[in-house]
């Protein structure tokens, strides 16, 4: 995967938001890395946590809950998603967008977030990371699991 320090330095001059931005992407990365190469995820995590967001410990402790709190309900909200995601089982979603969704409800299931900035963040990584069709598809999915 691409470093987002040499990508996206500039949304870390934007504020509080766009730095919660690079740590959702941090995070995602971490999610999609984990959900094809399963294996000892803490480790990886924190070496890439350290690696993208060095010096940022706020950030840092943003990326963990966001990793570490979608590991621990994966259950619950794989359960969702099959739920609110008609004709399509998360096994059969790309691991792009799979990923994107984990983060994003367990965002709106089991914290604080405003709902639309979770739910707007979540398309941006389906535009930057998924197909033509990811946005779309994320969103109509998370607008879904927020109407629960």
């Amino acid at each position: 995967m691409e470093s987002i320090n040499t990508v996206d330095t500039q949304s870390q001059t934007r504020g509080k938001f766009a730095n919660r931005s690079l740590a959702r992407t941090v995070a995602f990365q971490t999610l999609y890395q984990n959900d094809l190469n399963p294996g000892d995820l803490e480790e990886f995590a924190e070496a890439f946590f350290e690696q993208e967001l060095p010096l940022h410990e706020p950030l840092l402790r943003f990326a963990r809950s966001l990793v570490f709190g979608t590991v621990e309900k994966t259950s619950e909200i794989d359960a969702v998603l099959s739920q609110v995601a008609q004709n399509w089982s998360l096994s059969r979603m790309t691991a792009t967008d799979r990923s994107i969704l984990r983060l994003a409800a367990y965002e709106i299931l089991f914290m604080d977030t405003p709902k639309p900035v979770v739910i707007n963040e979540a398309v941006e990584l389906a535009k930057k990371f998924g197909s033509k069709e990811s946005a779309a598809f994320v969103n109509g999915v998370l607008d879904k699991v927020n109407s629960l």
